[in-house]
């Protein structure tokens, strides 16, 4: 199974970016889906996630600004970000796995499938 994001890029501070993840014929209403950012030099991390009943959580860092959803009709997984700082940079990759949470502001997860990951860069 291949998960591929698309919609990274460059923006200012303050801009917006929507990412998509899709994967034909994969169905994303039964795994938990999350998009996960990597900083050089850093451990990736969750950034939001959905679960298989449509529950969303965000880490705190993200929370207000960034909101994950899901088209369970053609299978396409999103993540709209809006109000970038430069600490958002990183690259973002799209997962999907048995089961995740959040426990005190940070993201616990179990993923099988991950996407390539794709390059965001906000600049200030």
């Amino acid at each position: 199974v291949e998960l591929v994001e698309s919609g990274g890029g460059s923006v200012q501070a303050g801009g917006s970016l929507r990412l998509s993840c899709a994967v034909p014929g994969f169905t994303y209403s039964s795994y938990c889906m999350g998009w996960f950012r990597q900083i050089p030099g850093k451990q990736r991390g969750g950034v939001a996630i959905i679960d298989k009943d449509g529950t969303t959580c965000y880490s705190d860092s993200v929370k207000g600004r960034f909101t994950i959803s899901r088209n369970d009709d053609n299978d396409v997984l999103y993540l709209q970000m809006n109000n970038l700082k430069t600490e958002d940079s990183g690259v973002y990759y799209c997962a999907a796995g048995p089961w995740c949470t959040v426990v005190g502001g940070s993201i616990y997860y179990e993923m099988d499938y991950w996407g390539k990951g794709i390059l965001v860069t906000i600049s200030s």
